[in-house]
């Protein structure tokens, strides 16, 4: 993995610990899970998976470092490694499936906590029924930030691509 590719995952990290802060009173309602799918799909499963980490790393120095800081890792992780792969196979109509894949990681992310929750509790669903208005409000808000971000992002990975491929001439 270059320098620059490297660079760039930070600097998507850091964008997406800014606006996980910024919004962070508004219940699930974050554009980590949209910075992750987009730099996924553009960069690759193993970029999914970095990006995933770090951001999730980063923002719970603030938020508060707990037991759930793992399984959020594992979760981003799952959504970035599922974006990556479908980066790899879509190449028409690229802003539909992403919305798809946006809308669907809501829910994706709220199943995996409540799965994680038997595991440690016994107890699933009670806490997968009273979770999903949060799923809803974390997969609309997943699709309106792809909505938001697809075109620069889209830009900015054109870019990197332009750029890796002038040096490999």
């Amino acid at each position: 993995m270059s320098t620059y590719r490297l660079t760039l995952i930070a600097v998507l990290a850091a964008m997406a610990t800014v606006g996980r802060f910024f919004l962070q009173h508004i219940p699930n309602v974050q554009p980590v899970t949209a910075i992750i799918i987009l730099s996924a799909f553009f960069l690759g499963p193993f970029s999914g998976f970095l990006l995933a980490f770090l951001t999730t790393y980063l923002t719970n120095l603030a938020l508060g470092m707990g037991i759930w800081t793992l399984w959020q890792i594992l979760a981003w992780s799952l959504i970035g490694v599922i974006a990556g792969l479908l980066g790899k196979i879509i190449k028409r109509r690229v802003l539909v499936y992403l919305t798809v894949l946006a809308f669907f990681s809501g829910f994706l992310f709220g199943f995996f906590f409540a799965v994680i929750n038997y595991i440690v509790s016994g107890k699933f669903l009670g806490y997968y029924l009273l979770g999903l208005p949060f799923d809803f409000y974390h997969a609309l808000s997943n699709v309106l930030f792809i909505i938001l971000l697809y075109r620069p992002f889209s830009q900015l990975f054109a870019r990197e691509f332009d750029r890796v491929n002038q040096r490999k001439k």
